[in-house]
């Protein structure tokens, strides 16, 4: 077995091949991957760091070998969030939570989430119309709109409670985590968390807001067992299938914040995306109205719809290729392995990326055109399943993409039923990896009613 190619010497902070990753993780790897291959390493001290990009790697990784690369250190920060939620926990703890929220996301529970969506959806179409006179158009933030859109959802979903109003507060949480994880990510060897500086009493702060919401909540749900047809309801009556027992009110706090996370801001970020591509091709968003039209009308959308706007997922999908919010996947080596013909030692680390392996040459015609016909089934026939993971794969598969991918295919329909959807003139808007694949501003969309 060959030594993969790279730089292995020790890297003087902030230089070197670490510097350049730190300060820009999607170029540095794009240019790596063109350089040197599917396989790239480089040595920080002692740590060892593979990153893989071909599609093999990924089910290598993801598919065959799980229990071989589990989650790192990069992981513990995220534990002091969510505790041992299904983002972080591995072993039989994560089998047993797995299995028990599982129900809460199966086909016929989904459907009937789907009210919850489409009412969402029209409140924000009512509301863009109250704010611009007929024949108007109206500058809006995607993001911002989005955010509070989904969040509401994720609420309504998860535990029956509409906190959309209190978006600004959750969403300034969620942002001080993500400058935290980018901080973490520049200054690996910085300050211990428990040291009072300022960027960890604003992290400290912002974890806290986000428990108090979740647990209070929970408290009040362990008092009442009713079944309220959400997400939470299936969790504090779900039992272990082996041992009887259900999850305690931490693990319930741990699981709640972390669907939160993943149905609020990962699926927000995804549908800002979504719009901003939407937004600058006309000749795209034009088909996808015609499809909404066919198939749905002047009705408001059901979750019987879905499954035959084909157009309206093919651009989600195109979506996520091009904007993965998950936008790297850290792995710890337990033992030696071998990957593309090349060594994996280990307690070494290996990194997938998304970003990369969804514009690989060998499996993307023009990687970085957005084209949604690349998810006919023709075109997908032809293609390694591993060459698309926006929600990773394997035992560890996100839970809810179907949620997710069902939520803004509703969205996208109700909301281009009464606008068309332009992107304001001049702007340049470029993604900027930090807890998810964020813009790197706003993202400011002109909106006009259709009437």
């Amino acid at each position: 077995m060959a030594v993969a190619p790279g730089i292995t010497h020790a890297i003087p902070l902030p230089y070197g091949p670490l510097g350049a990753f730190l300060c820009d993780p999607l170029s540095f790897q794009m240019q790596a991957r063109e350089r040197f291959g599917d396989v790239f390493r480089f040595r920080i001290g002692p740590v060892v760091v593979h990153f893989l990009f071909h599609p093999e790697h990924v089910r290598r990784v993801l598919h065959e070998h799980p229990k071989n690369y589990l989650r790192g250190w990069q992981y513990r920060l995220m534990r002091r969030i969510f505790g041992d939620s299904l983002t972080v926990s591995e072993g039989a703890f994560w089998l047993r939570q797995r299995r028990m929220a599982q129900p809460a996301f199966h086909r016929q529970r989904l459907a009937e989430y789907t009210g919850v969506m489409v009412d969402a959806a029209s409140g924000l179409v009512s509301r863009w119309r109250d704010m611009a006179a007929e024949e108007e158009e109206k500058v809006i933030e995607a993001r911002r709109e989005m955010s509070r859109l989904t969040l509401g959802i994720t609420s309504r979903t998860l535990f029956d409670r509409d906190v959309s109003h209190e978006a600004d507060e959750v969403g300034q949480a969620f942002a001080v985590l993500g400058q935290y994880f980018e901080y973490r990510l520049h200054h690996p060897f910085g300050s211990p968390s428990w040291v009072p500086t300022s960027t960890n009493r604003r992290f400290k702060k912002a974890v806290s807001t986000l428990k108090q919401i979740v647990t209070a909540i929970v408290r009040e749900r362990l008092g009442d067992e009713a079944d309220r047809g959400d997400l939470l309801s299936m969790l504090v009556q779900a039992r272990d299938e082996e041992t009887g027992e259900r999850m305690t009110a931490d693990q319930l706090r741990s699981e709640v914040l972390n669907f939160l996370l993943a149905g609020y801001e990962t699926t927000a970020t995804a549908l800002t995306w979504t719009w901003y591509l939407l937004a600058s091709h006309a000749p795209i968003r034009e088909r996808v109205c015609q499809e909404i039209k066919a198939v749905i009308g002047d009705r408001l959308p059901s979750a019987a719809d879905a499954p035959r706007l084909h157009i309206t997922r093919a651009v989600i999908q195109e979506s996520l290729r091009l904007y993965p919010p998950i936008w790297v996947v850290p792995r710890r080596v337990v033992a030696n392995d071998e990957i593309g013909g090349f060594r994996i030692p280990a307690r070494s680390t290996v990194v997938l990326c998304p970003y990369v392996t969804h514009r690989h040459p060998a499996f993307w015609d023009a990687p970085d055109v957005f084209d949604p016909d690349r998810f006919t089934a023709e075109r997908m026939a032809g293609r390694p399943k591993e060459a698309y993971f926006p929600f990773l794969g394997g035992p560890h598969q996100c839970i809810g993409n179907e949620f997710a991918l069902l939520e803004m295919q509703l969205v996208v329909a109700r909301v281009l039923q009464e606008f068309d959807v332009t992107l304001r003139p001049g702007q340049v808007v470029k993604p900027i990896a930090s807890l998810g694949l964020w813009p790197d501003g706003p993202v400011w969309l002109t909106v006009k009613s259709r009437a």
